[in-house]
């Protein structure tokens, strides 16, 4: 049997009378890409929050990496990285600085991160622009710089939240063959995703509308069941009757 490292069961989240997230049950695998959809408003960040720790839940029951996100949420954050597109490295600290603050932050033994840190740099050919302010770097190369620290202390699960907003083509493709390499690796990855091409590289997505799962499957399967050519079209069946606009 595969392991569970999400398990999700009628997880609600109400702020005052608006149910921002409404009974959502799921189940994520050890080392699956798994796709979390929605369009703006549908409540995908704040699950998320409860997934990482960050938010109570209002009712419902969920594990994440085996722990209880109401009485464990700090051994929850220890054991996953998080990536956000707003926010991910300290832009004034150089490439080498981001990395060792973040490996201390997640607790790996100072000899370690020495020895990973420079292991790093070389694989992602930052050799060069070690020793410069990460602000100084593309866009692209910040983004797999920040997935490379989100992953930097070998978490059980990653979160990715629209890890690839505003890059080319090319380094998304980058991209996610690093969050391929990861998945073999065994780290499982969570990530939410406004590119509906991207949704095709998951083993499994699941489409939340209005704080509710409309639809959970593999992309063809998903496909299949709604006579899509892609989930660009499947996502439209289903998102073009959502009531919500703002997040």
């Amino acid at each position: 049997m595969e392991e569970k490292v999400i398990i999700c069961n009628n997880l609600s989240k109400k702020f005052g009378d608006f149910v921002a997230v409404d009974k959502i049950s799921f189940d994520v695998k050890k080392g699956e890409i798994f796709g979390f959809l929605g369009a703006n408003g549908a409540g995908k960040t704040t699950a998320m929050r409860m997934l990482c720790g960050l938010s109570y839940p209002t009712s419902g029951e969920a594990s994440v990496a085996g722990f209880n996100v109401y009485r464990q949420q700090q051994l929850i954050k220890r054991n996953i990285g998080y990536m956000s597109q707003k926010f991910s490295l300290y832009e004034d600290l150089t490439v080498l600085e981001n990395i060792r603050f973040y490996g201390g932050v997640y607790g790996v033994p100072s000899q370690i991160i020495k020895s990973r840190s420079n292991d790093l740099v070389e694989k992602l050919g930052l050799q060069q622009e070690a020793k410069k302010k990460t602000g100084a770097l593309p866009l692209g190369w910040k983004q797999k710089l920040a997935f490379s620290v989100a992953i930097f202390h070998q978490p059980k699960i990653v979160f990715l939240d629209e890890p690839t907003g505003g890059v080319d083509p090319v380094t998304r493709r980058q991209f996610w063959e690093m969050i391929y390499e990861a998945a073999a690796s065994g780290i499982t990855i969570f990530v939410t995703t406004h590119y509906m091409d991207e949704a095709e590289y998951c083993n499994r997505i699941t489409i939340m509308v209005d704080g509710r799962i409309e639809a959970l499957d593999t992309p063809q399967q998903l496909k299949a069941q709604f006579g899509a050519n892609s989930i660009d079209d499947v996502f439209y069946q289903l998102a073009r009757g959502a009531k919500r606009s703002e997040s």
